[in-house]
């Protein structure tokens, strides 16, 4: 049987460690496994060798017949994730790439999110979507969408980003806990990435998070983007810039309290999104701040795939088309000087 990480070992809840994101992701499944009997753990290779990207070392051998390898059929197995939630389970279920959740399509859009309105509240769907996205590891243009924005115009889903591996736990937790469908988008490049975690903490829907305070302008960013733009904002910092940075965390609902407070304090706003503008969630966090008459000093600016385009596989193209943290730098400096 796997041993538990040394970051793992010997930590109990309200615990704070320092832990790898890919380390969180283990121990949400892990405590969200131990707490409630209801759930099961499922996915394309989950149980085999701690599963493809390594967040799930010992659950087979610790939660047996829970931990349910399945088909290369993604429709399928949501919807049988759905079967087995509407009978009082409660399903994780692992999207090994984003790019094929369109292939449960039906199950996602038409299934999930509609059993408790079909049924005025006596049914629901306690499903959590783990879904690894993003480019930057050279596995071609049909294995590296973000796809964070795909389903967030869709009644009765939550949709969620981590972007460290705080979020990462408690995201996962608290989309575990969720009466309602649930889908946590994880960054494969940031699975290394270490912080602080404190065990047994779970996010509140909708809240995003302030990583660091600026009085000069407001970035916000999910996933690998969060970590670019802190990088750039410690560059700006260098040139007396003070940006401050936020992570949006919960795509659907959003979090416009917390943007708005910071955006009416710096009179600038800057999105950073892994994805192309049009119809993702930047567009829509900029139209409903400018609908509610959001005070700024010059106009919402955004970082996006470049020029609109799909992730290229030559390795100097696909670094190319992505944001990086040059040019969100450099969008911070011209959104100051205009």
């Amino acid at each position: 049987m796997s041993m538990p990480t040394e970051a793992q070992a010997g930590t109990a809840a309200g615990d704070v460690v320092e832990m790898t994101y890919r380390e969180a992701v283990q121990a949400a499944l892990d405590d969200s496994l131990a707490e409630d009997p209801a759930v099961v753990f499922m996915g394309e290779d989950v149980g085999n060798q701690g599963g493809v990207y390594k967040t799930n070392v010992g659950l087979a051998e610790k939660y047996g017949q829970r931990i349910i390898n399945t088909p290369i059929c993604e429709n399928g197995f949501t919807g049988v994730a759905l079967g087995m939630a509407v009978m009082g389970m409660r399903p994780i279920v692992e999207f090994m790439f984003a790019d094929f959740m369109p292939t449960a399509g039906d199950a996602i859009v038409n299934q999930l999110p509609k059993y408790r309105f079909m049924s005025g509240g006596q049914l629901s769907a306690p499903v959590t979507l783990r879904v690894v996205s993003g480019a930057g590891t050279r596995f071609g243009t049909q294995h590296t969408a973000s796809g964070e924005s795909w389903f967030m115009a869709q009644p009765g889903l939550r949709v969620a980003a981590a972007g460290t591996p705080a979020a990462a736990y408690e995201l996962l937790r608290a989309a575990v806990r969720s009466n309602d469908p649930t889908i946590v988008h994880e960054h494969r490049l940031l699975y290394l990435r270490k912080g602080e975690v404190r065990r047994g903490a779970v996010a509140e829907a909708g809240r995003a998070s302030v990583e660091r305070e600026g009085t000069d302008v407001t970035i916000v960013a999910t996933m690998l983007m969060l970590e670019r733009s802190l990088e750039a904002s410690e560059v700006l910092a260098e040139e007396g810039i003070a940006a401050e940075v936020i992570d949006l965390r919960w795509i659907r609902p959003l979090d416009l309290d917390t943007i708005t407070r910071s955006v009416e304090r710096t009179g600038r706003l800057v999105v950073v999104e892994e994805q192309p503008h049009e119809g993702g969630w930047g567009a829509t966090l900029i139209s409903r701040l400018t609908m509610a008459g959001t005070s700024m000093s010059t106009r919402p600016r955004c970082v996006s795939l470049l020029d609109d385009m799909l992730v290229p596989f030559a390795a100097p193209l696909e670094d190319a088309v992505m944001p990086s943290a040059e040019r969100i730098a450099d969008e911070v400096r011209a959104s100051l000087m205009s």
